[in-house]
């Protein structure tokens, strides 16, 4: 297996990213048509959170008991800022492939940024981290 490989080998670099001045519904119609599962949240050109499916169904698990209807309103009464994960770790495109697999096993989440210098060139998941290992054998 190679040990140094660079995460710029599997991140996806097509970025999809929303401003934290978007509704939340909004938020969850891209993330549901582009069959994606986190989203960087950024502000101008700063990152400032990640928003993933998983906080959009913290937020919308009464949609089960009441309907579509109170699931907008909950979108429409609270702002992305308000759940997104704030104080997000990132990557350097050279760092290794090794180093971000601990760093994802290690913690809560399942993707980050992928950064060059302080511009935002990609991201890589769990997912992309599991193919890579696959490709592997």
């Amino acid at each position: 297996m190679k040990k140094r490989t660079p995460v710029s080998k599997i991140m996806t670099t097509d970025i999809i990213s929303v401003n934290k001045t978007q509704s939340l519904k909004e938020v969850s119609e891209i993330i549901e048509t582009k069959h994606i599962r986190h989203v960087p949240v950024t502000s101008g050109d700063e990152i400032i959170g990640m928003l993933s499916k998983t906080d959009l169904n913290k937020i919308s698990f009464i949609n089960t008991i009441e309907g579509d209807e109170l699931t907008s309103s909950i979108y429409d009464y609270l702002t992305i800022e308000q759940v997104m994960t704030k104080n997000i770790a990132t990557v350097q495109v050279n760092d290794m492939i090794y180093d971000v697999a601990k760093l994802l096993s290690r913690s809560d989440f399942h993707a980050v940024p992928v950064l060059e210098d302080e511009k935002q060139v990609g991201i890589v998941t769990s997912r992309d981290l599991i193919r890579y290992l696959v490709d592997q054998y």
